[in-house]
């Protein structure tokens, strides 16, 4: 598979290219573009005003571009967090998208959203202070609206990064199982 994935508001950190590298060592071409141009942060509040200094509009201009050049090989979108809001909103954008990946976030869903039962694949932390249960079960309900065939994994008692393990939020047995079943999720595709 083409792989396009997006990193969380800490920016490209160490967990993004071990991510992409294990997505390579399964034979996958991945791209990781680096939406923050080079800025890192050391804590949730400052990947928000980071990411909030650069604006909404502006980080889907750099993934649009960094997509587009690769979009006709039928991407699959995967990204992290802030990343997976990000790959989210280019899966739908993408008639040619062959699945969505997300680990540990998701995203608003346009109402006149529509693909034609786009795979996606959520890992999520039980409870996530950022993907609670109710908005969970409404954008489940949302994606399946839309047209996408929607698989939820969540893991009680994992922090909200839980598969990046230079966080506090790490739980190496939540990551390995989310690789697990995600990169059975890619094979099938």
């Amino acid at each position: 598979m083409d792989i396009m994935l997006f990193h969380s508001v800490y920016g490209m950190r160490p967990a993004v290219e071990a991510a992409a590298e294990r997505l390579r060592a399964a034979g996958h071409q991945v791209w990781t573009p680096d939406l923050f141009e080079g800025r890192t942060a050391g804590t949730v509040e400052e990947g928000v005003a980071l990411r909030d200094g650069i604006g909404k509009d502006e980080l889907l201009r750099r993934a649009v571009l960094a997509a587009a050049p690769y979009s006709e090989r039928g991407l699959v979108y995967m990204g992290l967090s802030f990343g997976a809001s990000v790959a989210q909103t280019l899966a739908l954008g993408d008639e040619k998208a062959r699945g969505l990946l997300l680990f540990h976030g998701t995203s608003d869903i346009a109402e006149s959203a529509a693909v034609d039962e786009l795979p996606v694949q959520l890992h999520v932390a039980e409870p996530d202070p950022f993907e609670t249960d109710d908005w969970l079960s409404s954008w489940y309900l949302q994606m399946r609206r839309a047209g996408a065939d929607v698989e939820v994994y969540r893991y009680r008692g994992a922090g909200h990064l839980y598969t990046d393990p230079e966080l506090p939020d790490w739980d190496e047995e939540a990551a390995e199982r989310t690789w697990s079943v995600a990169l059975s999720f890619l094979d099938g595709l």
